[in-house]
């Protein structure tokens, strides 16, 4: 049976492995294309500052390790080269230039932005022997000599700081007035005593012989020609910094682009063409740093979750049962040990047992999916029982476990006791933490809160059965959960169930959701959008 992707990935740097990172986690199957092994502009970069969480690393070190994630959550590389594609079908086919297609029900445009060259005369003829446009690349060929960097944005403040390390001067060359970057990298550069800035100047021509041996220099405001040329007879170089052009050539007749080569998109990341999204610098942009090319990448793939689950629905695909089957006997670890260690040191803090109570269904790849899960969890303290049920298994009715959705997990106290608190979902993803925080409050000592709430959730005296649709990629998901199952524990007129609803169509359809959170009390309320537990509060007084 030929393969068909959910995702295909036109590019690996940032914003291309963001979306694979993304959808893997949401258990799409992803391939990412590269052309090279180059991870996009941001390899270049010696030294990454303004990421936020990481202190300083480097742009090679940063996009190593954003590959490496995509890969631990079973994203598909290959290398090769986009040379043609159709688009305009429910299933899209990419050609590669060795002679492969590839099908798939969408596809992430990511191929970037490369430098943008200015052409004036002698620009072509020294490209890599003497004009450059990687500081880190070829900064070092040039230890000892005089450097000219060209621009005045970001990039070229950045890099004559980094050139500084080799060259024995840097010459920055601005054509406009002022730098066009941050202040704080601005001032910086300008303090510099290896730094020589000249503003309102552009290059003219450069020549030489073998290597480069004179540039011409023009002030814009007086027309003045300057001339350089080294001391004896040395050479020196060039860094051009003025932007980047789109890597969008080849998908011209095939979505829309403007006129300076940027796709456009809507916010959701689409492009005109249904089912084709674009991410990163190949989008036109105010600001184009890596913050940027991630976050592009998480939004476009959140929105491919939805998109490829209603779609293989409505083509009737389902995903190669012999491909299930390989993935169910090669089991991967679904939390790595840093997290495992993590989950070691925060269930230090409970106080008694409980049961993690999995109750098989049958769909047999997230059964077993949530049973590697839960024993996965349960590893980490001798406090955290994990139990595996039929669903026939009379034990469950008994403790009044609702057994309509299954696989779920259930939570059970140290008396045996059903906590109201089930999962009917693998708990992964930003529900991970709310899982956690599940365990916590059963086995105590519980997340504090304040006594006049505790007063408020004690008087609810009506039985509420909650359930809870999220997305695992929900970012507002999660507090909605976590309030609607603190309160669950102080109550015992209330259930909680948590259900993803991509995989449980049918109650996605029953309750016509098109958003998450969404809460349904006692089969009939319907509410919509994050909660904090004070709000979920005013809503259950008034049922």
């Amino acid at each position: 049976m030929e393969k068909i992707y959910d995702m295909i990935v036109i590019g690996g740097g940032p914003a291309g492995l963001t979306a694979g990172i993304y959808g893997g986690r949401a258990k799409l199957d992803v391939l990412v294309i590269e052309k090279e092994e180059k991870g996009g502009q941001i390899k270049i970069t010696s030294e990454v500052v303004n990421y936020p969480g990481i202190k300083e690393i480097s742009g090679s070190e940063l996009v190593d390790k954003i590959k490496e994630q995509a890969k631990s959550f079973k994203n598909e590389f290959i290398q090769d080269e986009v040379i043609d594609m159709e688009l305009h079908g429910d299933i899209k086919v990419i050609k590669t230039k060795s002679g492969k297609e590839y099908k798939g029900l969408s596809v992430v445009i990511a191929t970037g932005a490369s430098p943008r060259k200015l052409n004036f005369p002698g620009e072509i003829e020294y490209s890599g022997r003497g004009v450059a446009y990687c500081a880190t690349c070829d900064g070092e060929f040039f230890t000892g000599l005089d450097v000219f960097v060209i621009g005045g944005g970001f990039a070229a403040a950045e890099e004559s700081m980094f050139l500084t390390k080799y060259a024995k001067k840097v010459h920055v060359i601005v054509r406009e007035p002022e730098f066009t970057c941050a202040r704080t990298i601005a001032d910086k550069v300008l303090a510099h005593p290896k730094i020589d800035v000249r503003f309102n100047t552009e290059v003219l021509e450069a020549t030489g012989d073998k290597f480069l041996r004179k540039i011409l220099l023009k002030n814009n405001i007086t027309n003045e020609i300057e001339e350089f040329s080294p001391e004896d007879g040395e050479t020196f170089g060039i860094f051009i910094f003025v932007g980047y052009e789109p890597q969008s050539k080849i998908f011209k007749n095939h979505v829309e682009i403007d006129k300076q080569g940027f796709i456009l998109t809507n916010e959701d990341l689409m492009t005109n063409v249904t089912g084709v999204y674009a991410v990163g610098d190949i989008r036109p942009k105010k600001l184009r740093q890596v913050v940027t090319a991630v976050s592009d990448g998480a939004i476009a793939s959140s929105n491919i979750e939805k998109y490829v689950f209603d779609l293989r629905e409505k083509l009737g695909l389902k995903k190669d049962e012999v491909e299930v089957q390989k993935e169910n006997e090669v089991k991967e670890q679904m939390l790595d040990e840093n997290l495992k260690e993590q989950l070691r040191e925060v269930t230090k803090v409970f106080q008694n047992k409980i049961e993690l109570a999995v109750i098989k269904g049958e769909n047999l790849e997230e059964t077993s999916e949530i049973i590697q899960m839960a024993e996965e969890i349960g590893s980490t303290n001798d406090k955290i029982q994990v139990k595996i049920y039929e669903k026939t298994d009379v034990q469950l009715r008994e403790k009044g476990i609702d057994l309509e959705k299954l696989p779920a997990i259930a939570i059970l106290n140290d008396k045996g006791e059903y906590s109201r608190i089930k999962y009917t979902t693998v708990p992964t993803g930003h529900e991970l933490n709310s899982f956690i925080l599940a365990m916590y409050n059963v086995s105590g000592p519980g997340q504090k809160i304040n006594d006049s709430l505790v007063e408020r959730i004690s008087k609810i005296d009506k039985k509420l059965n909650i359930k809870i649709g999220i997305s695992l990629n929900c970012t507002r998901c999660p507090e909605t959960v976590q309030s609607t199952q603190r309160i669950a524990v102080e109550n015992p007129n209330i259930n909680v169930e948590v259900i993803d609803v991509f995989s449980h169509k049918e109650f996605k359809k029953k309750y016509d959701i098109l958003s998450v959170p969404a809460m349904v009390i006692n089969d009939k309320e319907l509410r919509f959008g994050q909660l904090s537990l004070e709000e979920v509060l005013d809503i259950l007084e008034k049922i």
